[in-house]
């Protein structure tokens, strides 16, 4: 008995101190002071992260992620009234983005930051990462530093391609030297460069500009009389680039196109040759105006190669390139249509499916003419039902229209298409027919008219 109640007072001795082990546990993890209020201090930059615990995510790297941009976010981005991004964004519209860039490029370059502490429970993990302002502003002062040693190097080189005559060479260095301090656009960056007080980036700016007020670009012709069918069109456009000055061919200057009102297909780059000039390629009148617009002009982002950055994106949009236009006066094809629609073999007084088509080629510019002399496109019709089975009150007919598209110069069919035996129900074979030919409408607006329209323009 005596050895029982020991064992007793012995398992009693030791209860307390389980218990006393257990409630640290919990006083261990419970919650951190900077869960509920963020950390506030002068010397640190603070980022709070967090993730759920889902069993299927990385959940300590999304935290981690979170903690960082949070953390950047702090860091802001000072506009200088002298810097270049002031002069170029007049209404400010751009100041919030250039911020957020900047900002997202921090959180990629970001280095040096610390583990200030970690929570978590069974399904919540937080994390708090801290970085010193200190140690941030003295690695981007570097960072600066060797950014605007690359800069003053590119334009140093630009200002002597210029003096050589080399103005596509020193419009490539200054876009190298734009490309090497576009983070610091809102600051001002001044130095002395050949016995000069400038702001770095507002001269690489103004540089650029300079250069480009000295081309002009003309098109021969400035305005072309061409068919709706450009290839119909024997006609082509060239556009010269000078040095308005001399008076010199400026050749290897990059060119953009496009179209500035209506629509088609114009090959978008070029590059002026030897004596300056470049072949405007247009494939395709996409709109049915009578009066469209071409414009060309020299394309910086082409300095940028294949990827050219947002910032520099924008900022080149704001520079005044030089840009020539192309007026084009557009005539509208003569087509000369024939069609025979039946029902079972005898003609309809309803031409549906020729109406449909000629409609759509009206409202795409096209005219119709009953001189067939005088057209360039013939377009032929033919449409016939037949009676299907009959099962009870329910009739099948079957519709078949064919439709065919031929030059009228060489007789050479451009386009041919058949609808074949579209079938349409109803309680008699007249309303089965009428069924089927709606069916066939409803083709040629989904799938055969765009197919049509392409084949002629081509």
């Amino acid at each position: 008995m005596k050895r029982i109640l020991l064992a007793f007072l012995a398992l009693t001795a030791c209860s307390p101190s389980i218990t006393n082990s257990s409630l640290k546990t919990d006083l261990q993890n419970t919650k951190p002071t900077w869960l509920s209020t963020k950390p506030q201090t002068d010397s640190y930059f603070v980022g709070i992260g967090h993730s759920n615990k889902d069993g299927a995510n990385n959940y300590v790297q999304e935290a981690k992620k979170s903690a960082l941009e949070d953390l950047v976010s702090e860091i802001k981005v000072n506009v200088s009234s002298t810097s270049v991004l002031t002069q170029i964004d007049e209404n400010k519209e751009f100041r919030d983005k250039y911020e957020q860039m900047i900002q997202t490029t921090a959180a990629d370059e970001i280095e040096e930051f610390e583990l200030a502490d970690s929570w978590e429970d069974e399904k919540n993990y937080w994390v708090y990462y801290r970085l010193s302002k200190q140690r941030y502003r003295e690695i981007k002062e570097q960072q600066k530093r060797d950014a605007v040693t690359l800069a003053l190097d590119f334009f140093t080189k630009a200002k002597q391609s210029e003096r050589s005559n080399s103005p596509i060479q020193a419009l490539g260095f200054y876009y190298q030297g734009f490309r090497a301090v576009e983070k610091y656009l809102a600051e001002p960056i001044s130095l002395t460069f050949e016995g000069k007080e400038i702001i770095l980036t507002n001269e690489i700016y103004a540089s650029m500009q300079e250069l480009l007020d000295k081309f002009q670009l003309t098109a021969t012709p400035s305005q072309l009389t061409l068919n709706r069918r450009v290839t119909q069109s024997s006609q082509s456009v060239v556009v010269k680039a000078i040095d308005k000055a001399t008076k010199k061919a400026v050749n290897d200057l990059p060119l953009k196109a496009a179209f500035d009102k209506g629509s088609g297909n114009v090959f978008p780059t070029y590059k002026t040759d030897g004596s300056g000039e470049a072949k405007i390629l247009l494939t395709k009148i996409g709109s049915r105006d009578l009066e469209q617009t071409v414009g060309v002009s020299v394309d910086l982002l082409a300095f940028a190669g294949a990827n050219p950055s947002e910032v520099f994106s924008y900022v080149s949009s704001k520079m005044n390139a030089p840009k020539t236009s192309i007026l084009l006066q557009v005539q509208r094809p003569l087509v000369y249509l024939t069609s025979v629609e039946k029902n079972f073999g005898v003609p309809r007084t309803n031409q549906q499916v020729t109406n449909r088509i000629k409609n759509f080629l009206t409202s795409q510019g096209f005219e119709f003419t009953d001189q067939k002399e005088k057209a360039e496109l013939a377009v032929d019709i033919t449409s016939d039902s037949e009676k299907g089975s009959a099962s009870g009150s329910i009739f099948i007919s079957y519709v078949t229209s064919v439709v065919r598209v031929s030059t009228m110069k060489d007789n050479k069919e451009i386009y041919a298409t058949t609808l074949d035996r579209v079938k349409g129900y109803s309680l008699d074979y007249d309303r089965a027919s009428q069924e089927a030919y709606n069916k066939s409408l409803e083709l040629l607006d989904k799938e055969k008219m765009p197919e049509l329209l392409n084949a002629i323009l081509q």
